[in-house]
């Protein structure tokens, strides 16, 4: 049986007491796919409980004190595996709900109710999901009240939600009906839910969008019955803030309706995530909410410019939202800039200027640790990288890119580890430069380096596209392109990942790059958005401190090609320069605590005392 000592692969390594152990898999393994700890002579600096306080996470990684591990394996995942490694047991989904005691409060603390159609993890298929979460947890750990509203979808996994209770029987209108809905709390994260469940076919399916029901409709009926439920119950927040076109309507419901019955003391703040989701709605369609949606079709409330003069004129929910919200915000400043000058909402911006914002998004450094992360076999982080390394190698022999061979010291991995390994986490959609991902396949692999896909679209033209990449590529050493998403391999991703790719025709703030980072990969990203915000060129001379990576700003193969050529000549050519990047990107704060201030500051401008 093969047999290795940690110390030759990386030392120290932050191991996690469950990768540690024996995990018997449902098939049986060949002996070359088990690693052994073959002496507890050996010790393995170990890093504070998970249930460490956040604050106390650098302390905990710095400690010296170190861990007697019996003897046990580590199994080695393999391609042919029955059950892929990204599927086996980890423990429960979730992070330390405490709040983080050195983080100052704020003075004036605020009760803050978010209406959102995703929230991550239980709700998520882009960023937006993520930025409700970490802005959530922010918001706590300065001394707000939050709680989230979110459709119970039929698809969500109850038992990653905590506490889960029914705890409020209403009706709320649709139609020409009162829907009878149920309300549940529970919580996620730490965070305080509202579950809201209409009795009808609304959110029903095997996925949050793309059910056989009106979606369109399910949003404005989940508006309305967000409020109603504020009404029912008697809450009365400082601030609502709802999320992208999927809320767009209840700004127009609060002020046109709920603020002459019951709810006076909310203010309206909207968070654009994604400006080219523009929530498009017939007047009928909007009048199924209870408003006459007929007195919104006027260039100042909320019709959509692009179809004036046609028949019929339509609206637009995101422009009814950005109109009748108290503050908007989009989720970087250079999109905000690009935003005020292209795309047919940029008048209706400007003339709303005085009340947008742009403000970068963070990311939950709670939920994107490589310290606690329960999905790596190996944690690790800025003071003790190593465990990168084996993570790297982990993800290699699941997906096939490195030998399955007899072990010997650390030979195969160092030999693993001059191949760079590049990663593409995204939504498969134009917007995400597919013609620049097809384009980076090519080149990796004419580079000798490696380059793993993972995401999912539903434009079956894109998915036939996609597909057929794979079918040609996937069964070769150097590529994987894997359509679907995993939570689970997204981390184990982005930890194994030398370089991070972000080709992006637009961004407005992008996340990819950022818990690329705080993984310590490196990111190679187009110049656009929240991108240009956060990636700042190696070779730019004059910004020498801030540089962190490798950008390009044209839309075609040859601009792209600069970037990962540079990119990838570092990583070869200038191993002690590529690492000091390593250790610079995993030292970096992208985190929510500092800009979750910024939302504070809005919140402050526009908020009302009864």
């Amino acid at each position: 049986m093969e047999c290795a000592t940690v110390c030759k692969f990386c030392s120290p390594i932050l191991l996690s007491p469950r990768s540690a152990v024996v995990r018997k898999r449902k098939q049986q393994l060949s002996n070359h796919n088990k690693f052994k700890f073959c002496n507890s002579k050996f010790k393995i600096q170990a890093l504070h409980s998970a249930q460490t306080h956040l604050s106390s996470e650098v302390a905990a990684e710095k400690s010296q004190s170190s861990t007697d591990f019996a003897i046990g394996e580590l199994v080695w995942p393999s391609p042919s595996d029955e059950i892929p490694f990204w599927k086996k047991d980890f423990p429960s989904w979730g992070v330390n709900p405490e709040v983080p005691v050195d983080i100052k409060k704020d003075s004036n603390p605020m009760h803050i109710i978010h209406i959102t159609a995703e929230m991550a993890p239980i709700a998520k298929v882009g960023g937006l999901g993520d930025v409700v979460t970490g802005l959530a947890r922010a918001c706590l750990s300065r001394g707000h009240t939050v709680d989230i509203m979110l459709p119970f979808y039929e698809c969500i996994q109850k038992q990653q939600i905590k506490d889960l209770e029914l705890v409020t029987t209403y009706n709320s209108y649709h139609d020409g009906n009162w829907i009878p809905t149920n309300a549940y709390h529970g919580l996620v994260s730490g965070i305080s839910v509202i579950f809201i469940e209409p009795s009808n076919q609304f959110f029903k399916g095997q996925n949050l969008y793309g059910g056989s029901y009106n979606e369109l409709e399910a949003y404005l009926f989940f508006s309305r019955a967000s409020l109603e439920w504020m009404q029912v119950t008697g809450a009365q927040p400082d601030i609502i803030h709802v999320h992208e076109w999927q809320t767009g309507a209840l700004p127009l419901l609060y002020w046109d309706m709920y603020h002459y019955l019951s709810l006076k003391k909310p203010r309206l703040v909207l968070t654009i995530h994604n400006m080219e989701h523009y929530g498009e709605c017939t007047k009928e369609q909007l009048s199924k909410s209870g408003l006459d949606g007929f007195t919104y079709a006027t260039i100042e409330k909320a019709v959509d410019d692009r179809t004036i003069g046609h028949n019929p004129e339509r609206l637009s929910l995101l422009k009814g939202g950005i109109v009748y919200s108290n503050a908007v915000v989009t989720v970087s400043p250079t999109y905000l800039k690009e935003t005020l000058c292209t795309g047919w909402l940029a008048s209706t911006l400007i003339r709303n200027r005085d009340k947008y914002f742009g403000i970068l998004n963070g990311i939950d450094t709670a939920m994107w640790n490589p310290a606690t992360d329960i999905f790596l076999p190996a944690k690790f982080n800025a003071q003790n990288p190593e465990g990168k390394k084996l993570c790297k190698y982990y993800v290699q022999r699941g997906l096939g890119l490195a030998s399955e061979g007899i072990l010997d010291g650390n030979h195969v991995l160092d030999m693993t580890h001059k191949v760079p390994l590049v990663v593409c986490i995204t939504r498969l959609v134009p917007q995400k430069g597919l013609h620049l991902i097809s384009h980076a396949i090519k080149r990796v692999e004419e580079l000798g380096a490696q380059m793993v896909i993972l995401g999912k679209t539903s434009d079956g033209r894109v998915e036939r596209e996609f597909e057929g990449l794979a079918k040609l590529h996937n069964q070769g050493p150097s590529i994987r392109i894997l359509l679907m998403f995993s939570e689970e391999l997204s981390h184990m991703l982005y930890a194994a990942a030398d370089i991070v790719l972000v080709p992006s025709m637009y961004e407005p703030c992008g996340l990819a790059q950022m818990i690329g980072m705080r993984y310590g990969a490196v990111p190679v990203v187009r110049k656009t958005g929240g991108l240009a915000d956060t990636v700042f060129d190696m070779d730019d001379q004059s910004n020498h401190e801030m540089a962190n990576g490798f950008v390009f700003e044209g839309i075609d193969g040859g601009s792209l090609d600069s970037a990962l050529n540079r990119a990838l000549a570092h990583y070869r050519q200038k191993p002690d320069e590529w690492n000091g990047i390593v250790q610079k990107v995993l030292e970096l704060d992208n985190s929510w605590n500092n800009t979750a201030g910024k939302y504070i500051e809005v919140y402050n401008s526009v908020r009302v005392r009864l």
